[in-house]
């Protein structure tokens, strides 16, 4: 093959005349699953050997769903068990897209213990634990990688773009469809926010516990988590504000206060909302994409923006640079190349900076079951680390399926002392022992 015919980086190529696809195996066939398993007829550079999920059955649906032909299903294993396709001599690379915080801890671990790479997709998971499993990864000398194609990775990019051109970065985050009264939408309620009814949902496939995530607040406190994490950033000492803001406007929202911007300081995560307080759509909403709010360092580099036509706010210090969508499981296939080829990952934990503690949605009682992410009972907030340690709070990951030992009021923040018993198992373990390393 000639230079000028070669359709990958040479890396890539290298790689693949020497050994093949990169041979992958995939936990959870959910959304971002099916999304990505749509490209893999479509990547010859990828070798998908293996499939895990729950339900095998559902797994070879989402495969004819997306087009995979009959030869390739029959190909291909099918397993329920994550951790015994993580063991599997021909799987170099494994993702993890269940979404099941526990479930990730398991399959991250035992990936790691076989010495394959990680791709987490559970950012869920990642949140609840991915500065020790980073560690844990590092040490084992494999990848332990964020998932391009969803939001945190491609907002550790932007972040490490700005840095590495030499700008501070001020602000890091992305956009969401955000009212104050979400907090309280249930499953239940969420389909009168996304204009859809129950029964055109059910005809979809639409789970409503999932999609109640990204409206009360969770899911966007768990992605900022995970990029705090990831690139050294703050987080608001009291949850995110999501500021209404458009794409045009992020440099001249997203300052530090004392510049006249909203936030309390430089090197913060936060969400912009694509609604305005009264529910009117912001112009040019950045609902979909993510963005770094950075500052020339001098008056050369401000100079330099006006004259390439960057936008700035009134005082020509502060700039954005903006990915208007992101396409979640149909990019996932850069993170494998990534961690297989080049041994990196496309964004990954670094410290526990961020966590996200759970909220009550309403007045609680004591011997009442939490449901998590997405439920009737908590929402997810993100705060520092250190406040969160401080009050021994109840991480979202770990909010379900306990039962609280005394009344919560609507709006306080659940704590380990809450709960009627002391919960135990692996993923319970795994967050004391990262608790107790990286405090």
């Amino acid at each position: 093959m000639t230079a000028r015919s070669m359709p990958f980086p040479p890396s890539l190529q290298a790689r693949l005349d020497r050994d093949g696809p990169v041979r992958v195996g995939l936990v959870g066939a959910g959304k971002f699953g099916s999304m990505f398993l749509s490209q893999v007829p479509s990547s010859p550079h990828i070798g998908l050997v293996a499939i895990a999920d729950l339900d095998v059955e559902r797994a070879r649906g989402a495969c004819r769903a997306v087009g995979w032909e009959e030869e390739r299903i029959a190909a291909t294993a099918f397993l329920e068990d994550g951790a015994a396709l993580a063991a599997r001599d021909d799987v170099e690379v494994v993702i993890e897209a269940t979404g099941h915080p526990a479930a990730g801890i398991a399959h991250a671990r035992a990936a790691i213990a076989a010495g394959r790479h990680i791709v987490m997709v559970n950012v869920e998971a990642d949140v609840l634990a991915g500065p020790l499993l980073a560690a844990e990864a590092a040490e084992a000398g494999v990848v332990y990688s964020m998932a391009y194609g969803d939001q945190p990775a491609l907002v550790a990019e932007l972040v490490d773009w700005a840095r590495l051109t030499g700008f501070e970065v001020v602000a890091a985050g992305k956009g969401t469809k955000y009212l104050p009264a979400f907090h309280a939408s249930t499953p239940d309620t969420v389909w009168d926010h996304y204009g859809l009814t129950a029964q055109q949902a059910a005809r979809a496939g639409m789970n409503p516990q999932m999609f109640n995530s990204f409206l009360d607040g969770t899911k966007s406190s768990i992605e900022m988590a995970a990029i705090a994490n990831a690139c050294g950033l703050a987080c608001p000492g009291n949850g995110l504000g999501f500021p209404p803001c458009g794409a045009e406007d992020l440099q001249t929202v997203l300052r530090p206060r004392e510049a006249g911007g909203v936030l309390a300081g430089k090197g913060m995560v936060e969400v912009v909302s694509s609604l305005e307080r009264d529910g009117r759509e912001v112009e040019r909403a950045l609902r979909w994409g993510v963005y770094v709010v950075f500052e020339a360092p001098n008056d050369y580099a401000a100079a330099c923006f006006r004259q390439y036509g960057l936008k700035t706010d009134p005082t020509g210090r502060y700039a954005a640079l903006y990915r208007p969508y992101h396409l979640i499981g149909l990019e996932l296939g850069i993170s494998v190349v990534r961690a297989a080829v080049d041994g990196a990952a496309t964004g990954a934990t670094r410290d526990w900076t961020g966590d996200v503690v759970a909220v009550a949605k309403r007045d609680l009682s004591a011997g009442e079951t939490l449901d998590g992410e997405g439920g009737f009972t908590v929402w997810g907030k993100l705060v520092p680390s250190e406040r969160s340690r401080g009050l021994d709070a109840l991480p979202i990951g770990l909010a379900h399926g306990v039962r609280l030992g005394r009344d919560i009021p609507a709006g306080g923040t659940v704590t380990a002392g809450d709960l009627a018993e002391s919960p135990s198992g692996q993923a319970w373990d795994t967050r004391r022992a990262m608790v107790q390393r990286f405090s």
